[in-house]
């Protein structure tokens, strides 16, 4: 008997079987904790809604039976009789009624918040959270970030600079911008946007009193500006392209932060290293000038780092666009 028994649950579908036998069981679960399926709880939401059990299964299309086993699962999850059921017609118990109301309420939370994570992929919206190197949030990014919200009001921002690399879900960071000739290995989605070159500018009237090197040995005779993550301490490493030279210099002034290399050259004090990107408003505008314009430091990529990658935000997809394209205006290469 017990063998014919274990072959027949072996041939059917228990599904159904242990659906109810859960429901039975979690009867006497604390019903502060209600658990469940949402669904069953949305079901409920419509019946009294539209008035009928019908009219609920109409608009969730589902069936009718499907409609009235959420409900009675909802009621054995509560403990408590949420629909008085007639042969034509239900209506909602008091317990039903003070259910709903907040249920209900809840619901339309929920869809209000489902509808704004979907629309935040296609609509430009909300706040960027974005951070990047130092140098290149004081010299690029004031201006490009006004450009951006005048043309996208709708959407604020908040910048972080900072020289270490932060952690993007840590730090419920949108999208981290960092310049690299090597990025390294990680776990979230890293797109180049631009490449640029390293060279060494400095400001008019440093080169009329000083003289404009014609050669890259002169600059071992001038005020060098050296920031370690851009050059040598004790040589500049110059390419043409076709060939390269290193000149051994003593730095007038060493620096550990590659922004700082900005503001000392922009006083007058020497020739420095800066990204051209960086340092194209202020060429632009006559406050620096490129000194050995054929010759070149280093050169490197800018990459936008996204949590998300393609499904990210359409605010941080816009962002990306908009300074890939601002920054191929500075002289850099968009990379697509």
């Amino acid at each position: 008997m017990m063998q014919s028994l274990l072959k027949w649950r072996k041939s059917v579908d228990l599904q159904p079987m242990v659906n109810e036998l859960e429901t039975t069981v979690t009867a006497a679960a604390d019903p502060r904790e209600l658990g469940g399926s949402l669904d069953d709880v949305r079901a409920f939401c419509a019946v009294v809604d539209f008035g009928s059990i019908t009219a609920a299964a109409q608009k969730l299309g589902e069936t009718k039976s499907g409609i009235s086993r959420r409900v009675t699962r909802l009621e054995r999850r509560l403990g408590s009789t949420l629909l008085a059921r007639q042969p034509r017609a239900v209506s909602p118990t008091e317990e039903g009624i003070a259910f709903h109301a907040k249920a209900g309420a809840a619901l339309a939370l929920l869809d209000d918040a489902t509808e704004a994570a979907s629309e935040a992929h296609s609509l430009p919206r909300g706040h960027l959270r974005l951070t990047a190197p130092v140098d290149f949030g004081l010299e690029v990014l004031p201006e490009a970030i006004s450009v951006f919200r005048r043309q996208h009001p709708q959407i604020t921002v908040e910048l972080l600079l900072t020289s270490s690399a932060l952690d993007l879900t840590t730090h419920r960071i949108d999208l981290a911008l960092r310049a690299s000739s090597d990025l390294p290995d990680m776990d979230y989605r890293a797109a180049p946007l631009v490449s640029f070159d390293v060279r060494l500018y400095a400001t008019p009237a440093y080169l009329a009193e000083r003289g404009e090197p014609q050669t890259p040995a002169a600059l071992a005779e001038h005020d060098v500006i050296a920031a370690r993550d851009l050059m040598g301490t004790t040589a500049v490493s110059l390419s043409n392209g076709r060939r390269s030279e290193r000149v051994g210099v003593r730095p007038a002034v060493l620096t550990d932060e590659p922004a700082s290399v900005a503001r000392i050259v922009l006083a007058g004090g020497g020739i420095g290293p800066l990204p051209d990107v960086a340092a194209a408003p202020a060429v632009q505008d006559g406050r620096l000038k490129a000194v050995l314009p054929h010759w070149m430091v280093s050169s490197a990529r800018l990459y936008a780092i996204t949590i998300a990658g393609r499904e990210a935000p359409a605010r941080v997809r816009l962002f990306k666009e908009f300074l890939r394209e601002r920054l191929a205006g500075l002289g850099a290469s968009a990379i697509d």
